[in-house]
């Protein structure tokens, strides 16, 4: 037997998404109030054997995410012994095995030079590294989406059924890393009826649809299991996710907008915004060109009567409800809400290569690598490492060592005064020191409110007013008065007491 040649380009690639994801971590991960809220669940689970039923809450339409994603990231914790940075790493991780999987895909169904064009793309791409080296739970969705449709295909294609089984843990971890994963049912739901539907020209096709129904309810309870806590929730609390959930789609004031005029002003503006993030870099310029191309190319095919290989209608089916899907959401799309489309444009982008270099004369085929050196270079441009990292893991500690020192082992109460941020960043640290931390409640004062109060301001020195902000957690501590204050790597933190001592 001859030796195996080693794939040196993958390999490249492998290693650059790798160190791309990994270097310095510590310093560039995010860990704001979310993050430490996750952590913090989790280190409950691991440190007081306090169960997990239900996830994190979303940002909109009050709605509740399956616990799925705190018991993946558990191990990460437990083997960093509870240092954050451990289920950050799993992530990264998780993100280069994501690059292999769109390598393994588009080598696949196109050519192994499609792989390696869409997995090095992919690798270099600064909105899917931002997503990819933190630990947040819309960030694992991009591996358990393509791992869906890679399922649904084979089902589709290959007649591999036991990939049903697949399916149904695939998409179960997608539905509880974020809910705009339910655009991917419509996706799943055409591909399977249409599987069922082509069984009656096969010759043995009651053994066929036997084969069918048995993995197809395999995979159905393996889903319904694993949503099962989401559904006991649901029961237990009067269906507050599914009456939020339908709130958020269909009432006239809620986040969908069914008018005409706003899906179509949206349907371009949120395929260009998928290739200006994803594909080009973030660069506007490239991102619109290259929008514009890929619809050309699309409809040049459409009156071709033919859209190439069935791989690429599949990815068109994928992308084009998702755009879809999208273009009725009346607010704005954050990098994070595609998470279930990652990896649809590059996979798309290989194979269009393979298309593209098939027909091109000597000078197309230059302009076609001029155009895939352009991508590289934008997405290089603005790689998130030529930036100074955050050091929020960092900050947050720092902070939280000093409230820690100077509560003196007494209880507390801590607000974090901040635009897009709240306590649990820095609660986590103290919770895991042993400090008592209160949440004052201002219906239950005598148990909740403490002597002295925390304050931690991460907006500029002149917006921040410890004893007068109308937050919640200030303004439940009473009239106050700063006893010390201190600058910790430019966040302000303050320590107030009761004006009133004797109150």
């Amino acid at each position: 037997m001859g030796k195996t040649k080693l794939n040196w380009p993958l390999v490249i690639i492998l290693g650059l998404g790798a160190f791309l994801r990994l270097y310095r971590i510590a310093e560039y991960m995010i860990f704001l109030g979310d993050e430490g809220r996750d952590i913090l669940i989790v280190w409950r689970l691991l440190a007081q054997s306090d169960p997990i039923l239900i996830g994190p809450g979303t940002s909109v339409g009050n709605m509740y995410l399956g616990p799925l994603y705190y018991y993946l990231i558990a191990p990460a914790l437990f083997l960093a012994r509870y240092n954050p940075v451990g289920p950050a790493v799993l992530v990264a991780l998780l993100g280069v095995a994501t690059i292999y999987f769109v390598y393994f895909v588009a080598r696949r169904w196109f050519t192994p030079t499609a792989g390696l064009l869409a997995s090095f793309l992919y690798a270099i791409s600064p909105t899917v590294i931002i997503f990819s080296h933190s630990s947040w739970n819309p960030n694992i969705m991009p591996f358990f989406a393509l791992l869906t449709m890679y399922s649904v295909w084979q089902v589709w294609q290959e007649k591999k059924y036991y990939w049903l089984v697949v399916l149904g843990a695939a998409y179960a971890a997608v539905l509880q890393s974020h809910y705009l994963g339910l655009l991917l049912l419509p996706v799943i739901l055409v591909f399977l009826i249409w599987t069922l539907r082509n069984l009656k020209f096969i010759g043995n096709w009651r053994l066929e649809i036997r084969n069918f129904k048995k993995y197809f309810l395999i995979g159905l309870i393996i889903f319904l299991v694993l949503m099962s806590p989401l559904l006991i929730f649901d029961i237990r609390h009067n269906w507050l996710n599914l009456r939020a959930l339908k709130a958020f789609i269909s009432e006239p004031q809620g986040s969908f907008s069914f008018t005409l005029l706003v899906f179509l002003q949206n349907l371009w503006l949120n395929f260009r915004f998928i290739m200006v993030r994803l594909l080009a870099g973030r660069n506007e310029l490239v991102g619109t060109f290259l929008a514009v191309f890929f619809v050309g190319v699309i409809i040049y095919r459409f009156f071709e009567k033919s859209l190439g290989h069935a791989h690429c209608r599949f990815l068109l089916v994928w992308l084009g409800f998702g755009i879809l899907g999208l273009s009725f959401y009346r607010h704005e799309v954050y990098d994070h809400y595609l998470g279930f489309l990652f990896p649809a444009p590059f996979l798309f982008l290989g194979g269009l290569s393979g298309y593209l270099s098939e027909r091109f004369d000597r000078f197309g085929k230059f302009l076609f690598f001029l155009g895939f050196f352009v991508l590289v270079a934008v997405n290089l441009v603005n790689n998130p490492l030529r930036y100074p990292p955050n050091r929020q893991l960092q900050r947050s500690k720092e902070v939280a060592q000093k409230i820690f020192e100077e509560a003196k082992g007494k209880k507390f109460n801590l607000a974090v005064l901040a635009e897009r941020n709240y306590e649990d960043g820095y609660r986590y640290f103290l919770e895991v020191w042993g400090a008592k931390v209160y949440h004052a409640d201002v219906w239950n004062k005598e148990a909740t409110i403490s002597e002295q109060l925390f304050v931690v301001c991460e907006r500029p020195e002149a917006e921040c007013h410890p004893t007068s902000d109308p937050k919640a957690e200030v303004a439940n501590f009473g009239m106050s008065k700063i006893v010390n204050e201190w600058n910790i790597g430019g966040i302000r933190l303050y320590k107030l007491e009761h004006a009133d001592k004797d109150r």
